[in-house]
């Protein structure tokens, strides 16, 4: 059996303040949603290790992951980004999240925000969130929307129901704790 991540993510110097801080807590704020859908995306295909070590340079490129800001991203962002050695310099995740902070901007003016468009699809299962998610965004199967989703709080499965840190997540009212 493979060893879960709060058992990887324990006394590391890199996993373990993001399993302690972030990991399964709900968030309301868009930009963090966003920012942790697109993190989702480039890890596709590598390590979440790899991903949470080049995060602070993917919050400099993508502007601090600003919804708006990377929406009017064009050619020229692409191509600074293509060229940017702290993110994963993969031209279809670039392009996904330029896409789907467009797709944002259009949720948030019909529900006013993304945390909003979350809450809105009501109680769903994996299966239906992907499903969801495939027809609203770009670049998102099954391993990212069931990451984005556990991470993000609208799934269980974030914590060992052993762990310190699955308590503090349950004080904090996860979607899938109500």
């Amino acid at each position: 059996m493979a060893a879960s991540y709060c058992e990887i993510a324990k006394d590391h110097p890199v996993h373990g303040p993001f399993h302690d801080q972030e990991h399964g807590f709900p968030t309301r704020d868009d930009a963090e949603l966003f920012e942790r859908l697109c993190l989702e995306i480039n890890q596709a295909g590598l390590s979440w290790l790899t991903v949470l070590k080049k995060r602070e340079a993917f919050q400099k490129a993508y502007r601090g992951f600003d919804i708006d800001r990377v929406a009017r991203f064009g050619s020229r962002d692409i191509a600074r980004l293509m060229k940017d050695a702290g993110i994963i310099r993969n031209r279809r995740k670039i392009e996904a999240a330029i896409e789907n902070a467009r797709r944002l901007q259009a949720l948030c003016k019909t529900h006013g925000s993304f945390a909003a468009w979350l809450d809105a699809q009501g109680e769903q299962v994996l299966e239906d969130w992907i499903q969801i998610f495939r027809k609203t965004f770009v670049f998102t199967g099954k391993e990212i929307v069931n990451e984005f989703l556990v991470g993000t709080g609208h799934l269980p499965g974030a914590h060992d129901e052993d762990c310190p840190i699955y308590m503090l997540v349950l004080k904090e009212k996860p979607p899938w704790s109500r």
